[in-house]
């Protein structure tokens, strides 16, 4: 079958910190881009990141109501969905008609229980209940044989991005407990029930919607409608949204698929490739403890990108454990764990690991995570 990959209007999503409490949240600047086509291995030069498929209104933004149900639609929003990527493919994809379009959206099925999941993500839980999910011996331990077990391979794509084994591991081990638990939900399932019954985030899941079924099928192992996946439409080891798919995931072995469900080629390649073209900084620092002097004011910080210096924030009465250079690019976080207030400077590593999930909480349970991994398989 002939297949090509259409290019379709995206719409960035800055970061708010706050999003340790509300996931993936945004602010209204909005930034019109193209979206990219899959990525293919070799590239060294960095490129500037793309963007996600589709604006997400903020916390307290008025959510419009879903359209309702015209006749002869399984979901509401489905025929101007069908008519408008049929415009846009039909003409190149004999698979992708308006009709053709329909009868997929028709194949797939609302899940209650995916509404539900998405209400209650573990990010909204404080640090001290978050930490101990992924930071524990069983995932300490299966990290450490996973790498050892996946040494050669890791080796070889870390030193091809630069982005090290034990932070690669670390993603996979929070993602999917290295590549155990990938989801039961049909991906198409999850972003249909998501991008038609879900208003609060309708348009990003939309956008997810639309790229998943714009992608060429032959790049999947299987077609899209076999395709598994995580409960918000997230594919494989990695949890792969379908636009991080077609812009970072990459074809590292080489055999004409990209298959981020059984090829450990390609599911390390991509996660490292997403990091590098985030802005992965090789060998650069990710996170520092803190400690605050007395009587300093409250700080928080405008996002996690960082726009300040540890300098700055030595003079604001922060200052790391131990001594670091003080023109070193950095914001800081403060979360309420087990013992207390943390207090942690975080620099660009940081903010890439962010990229994969808004939390700040996140970006540090899998550094930390990442840093047990390591000293486990070195043996000491």
């Amino acid at each position: 079958m002939n297949r090509s990959i259409v290019f379709l209007m995206l719409m960035s999503v800055p970061l708010l910190v706050a999003c340790a409490a509300t996931p993936r949240r945004a602010d209204a600047r909005e930034v019109q881009v193209e979206s990219r086509p899959l990525a293919r291995p070799a590239a060294a030069a960095p490129v500037k990141p793309a963007v996600i498929a589709a604006t997400i209104p903020p916390a307290n933004a008025v959510v419009a109501p879903l359209p309702a149900k015209l006749p002869g639609e399984t979901h509401p929003g489905q025929f101007a969905l069908a008519r408008e990527l049929g415009a846009k493919l039909g003409g190149t994809r004999l698979d992708r008609t308006e009709s053709a379009i329909n009868a997929i959206l028709a194949g797939a099925t609302y899940q209650q229980s995916i509404i539900d999941a998405i209400t209650r993500p573990a990010e909204g839980k404080p640090w001290r209940d978050y930490r101990p999910i992924f930071i524990n011996d069983a995932r300490i331990d299966g990290g450490v044989v996973f790498l050892r077990e996946n040494r050669v391979l890791l080796d070889e794509v870390s030193k091809k991005y630069g982005v090290p084994a034990e932070v690669i591991v670390a993603i996979i081990g929070v993602e999917t407990s290295y590549g155990r638990i990938t989801g039961n939900y049909r991906v198409l399932d999850a972003l249909t029930t998501l991008a038609f019954y879900y208003p609060k985030r309708a348009p990003f899941f939309r956008g997810e919607l639309v790229q998943l079924l714009s992608l060429p099928e032959e790049t999947f192992p299987k077609p899209i409608e076999a395709l598994q996946g995580s409960y918000a439409g997230a594919m494989g080891w990695g949890q792969f949204m379908p636009t991080s798919f077609a812009n970072w995931a990459v074809d590292h072995d080489a055999d004409g698929d990209i298959d981020l469900w059984s090829s450990k080629h390609d599911i390390f390649a991509s996660i490292a490739n997403y990091f590098v073209k985030h802005g992965w900084q090789t060998g650069g620092p990710v996170v520092h403890r803190a400690r605050a002097e007395a009587g300093v004011k409250p700080f928080v910080a405008a996002g996690l990108e960082p726009a300040l210096d540890v300098a700055r924030l030595r003079d604001l009465g922060f200052r790391a454990e131990n001594e670091i250079d003080g023109k070193l690019p950095a914001s800081m976080i403060t979360l309420e764990g087990s013992e207390g207030t943390e207090y942690w400077i975080t620099h660009q590593n940081f903010f890439v690991i962010s990229r994969y999930n808004r939390s700040p909480m996140y970006s540090l349970a899998v550094h930390q995570l990442a840093e047990r991994i390591r000293t486990g398989a070195a043996g000491t």
